[in-house]
């Protein structure tokens, strides 16, 4: 009875494994929408997403951010996760015909900041954002895939 007793009382001084979360390393004196790393504990899921474009190839690089990120957001949900739980981005980006094929990173910044870093949603994850030649929907703009983490409870 004495060893159950001590057994019981040791158990309730461990610390629960599923009480770690994700952490999350912000870039210094900065509000931009991104961590500079995210660690995600030892038993966390991590579920993977391919690279989703546009619906349509309509609107600049703001708009089709948004559309490709409104479409991420409904994927995740299928999965029981949001936007709080996403951890890495990877973003391609084609050259805007209409800025002289350059990179509209303004107009990408512009959408992801109504989603991530905001009062609502504050986590912030990795990301990576570059651009490419060509994406495998003519007339899109952008593509991104992730990764989010589902810590277990």
């Amino acid at each position: 009875m004495k060893t159950s007793l001590l057994f019981a009382a040791l158990l309730l001084a461990i610390p629960v494994v599923n009480a770690q979360q994700i952490k999350r390393t912000p870039i210094p004196n900065s509000n931009f929408p991104i961590s500079v790393a995210v660690s995600v504990p030892a038993g966390a899921d991590t579920v993977y997403f391919s690279g989703v474009l546009p619906e349509t190839v309509d609107g600049d690089t703001q708009a089709q951010t948004q559309s490709v990120l409104n479409r991420l957001k409904a994927a995740l949900a299928n999965e029981g996760l949001t936007f709080a739980d996403v951890v890495s981005l990877r973003v391609f980006l084609i050259g805007d015909p209409k800025l002289d094929n350059k990179l509209d990173f303004k107009g990408l910044n512009a959408s992801f900041g109504q989603f991530f870093g905001t009062a609502e949603q504050p986590n912030k994850p990795a990301r990576t954002a570059l651009q490419v030649v060509a994406l495998p929907l003519p007339g899109a703009l952008v593509e991104i895939d992730l990764i989010a983490a589902r810590v277990k409870k």
